[in-house]
């Protein structure tokens, strides 16, 4: 696997995110989008992609306002959630999920069309870390970030710091693959 390919797809995230940030200026910043990559979380979905970001995105707009969106650890989005969700462009189902709430939203048209460049540049980087992670183009699920929700998809997650003292949870076996390196000092994470 090229050790370019996740340097290239967390550019592109952050590049989308930022996308999403003109839009919506409370939205804070990405803090490590090298954690999206290759981390689990079912109650946030499963496939990495503009969708999924949207979805993190709510999640960042609670933190910011202070809006508690979830409950039982992260895994249950609540009507709080539903109401930042629908302001980034997202749909949602009527009814709650008995274990998740209102976790799966979608895109609405009128989203793809307004992002319609930004998901074409994260597409075409995601599949082609998707081709360098299998070798063989096949399509294998994104298990988003479960470090906030303390879910157990991804193994034991431990504490790696960079070179300016930042630091990311992580699954050793993730670090294994390849260096995440630090949006700030553009040094790699290492287990502390």
């Amino acid at each position: 696997m090229s050790t370019t390919q996740p340097l290239v797809l967390a550019a592109e995230l952050a590049a989308a995110w930022s996308d999403i940030q003109a839009h919506h200026q409370d939205l804070p910043d990405l803090a490590s989008p090298e954690a999206l990559i290759g981390e689990s979380s079912s109650a946030c979905g499963t496939r990495l992609g503009f969708e999924r970001l949207l979805h993190e995105a709510a999640h960042g707009l609670a933190a910011a306002r202070d809006i508690r969106d979830t409950s039982r650890a992260g895994r249950y989005h609540n009507r709080r959630f539903l109401l930042l969700a629908s302001e980034l462009g997202l749909a949602h189902p009527v009814e709650p999920h008995a274990s998740s709430g209102f976790s799966q939203v979608t895109m609405l048209k009128e989203t793809q069309d307004r992002y319609a460049d930004t998901i074409e540049r994260l597409d075409r980087a995601l599949g082609a870390h998707q081709e360098a992670v299998t070798g063989d183009g096949a399509n294998r699920a994104f298990r988003g970030p479960a470090a906030r929700h303390g879910s157990s998809g991804g193994g034991v997650r431990v504490k790696a710091i960079c070179g300016c003292g930042r630091n990311v949870r992580v699954v050793p076996s993730v670090l294994a693959q390849a260096s995440i390196v630090c949006g700030a000092c553009q040094q790699p994470f290492k287990i502390a």
